[in-house]
């Protein structure tokens, strides 16, 4: 059960109505984004994941885009976001406990994988893997994508924010998975 319950409509000020409001035309209502609510500020900094995805998906494409997404959600133990990703890679009909991956599939997700465990870590090898198929604007654009997923992460796990109900047929069992 999450740590702090989502935003009461019908007691909350006005302020916060109007934003869940504004907030619904553009993006669907997850328990994630009902809990942000309580902070307008705090959910504007997580909102910003959305512009970056859009940026790295000219380059990336979207199933790369959630690869490195669910290396990162995977690394961090994050069962929400874990699930999220798992439901997409699912959707195109693949197993992600069985991905084939190319080798700048392979690049994108180690590097999510160790941006999560450890940035300090990050290897010159890895880093020329990445390099050989991003322009320098590109990777700035990745890493940023990737921080903001591991905030994320950190935000859902700390709060143990509810999967929402949509995801129950992907949900893992984070005992399990995650050793």
């Amino acid at each position: 059960m999450s740590r702090i319950p989502p935003v009461d409509l019908e007691t909350a000020p006005p302020d916060i109505r109007r934003r869940h409001d504004a907030l619904i035309k553009t993006h669907a209502l997850t328990n994630m984004k009902a809990v942000l609510l309580h902070s307008p500020v705090a959910l504007d900094a997580v909102l910003e994941w959305y512009k970056l995805f859009d940026r790295v998906k000219p380059f990336l494409g979207e199933r790369e885009a959630v690869l490195f997404c669910f290396a990162i959600s995977r690394a961090n133990a994050c069962e929400l976001c874990t699930t999220f990703m798992r439901r997409a890679i699912i959707g195109w009909g693949e197993d992600p406990e069985n991905l084939n991956l190319a080798p700048r599939e392979q690049a994108i997700w180690d590097y999510g994988w160790q941006l999560a465990k450890d940035p300090n870590r990050i290897g010159d090898a890895l880093y020329a893997r990445l390099a050989a198929h991003f322009s320098p604007a590109e990777i700035v654009d990745l890493t940023v994508f990737g921080a903001l997923m591991i905030v994320n992460n950190v935000f859902n796990s700390a709060l143990r924010i509810d999967a929402d109900e949509s995801l129950d047929p992907y949900r893992i069992d984070p005992e399990t998975y995650f050793s």
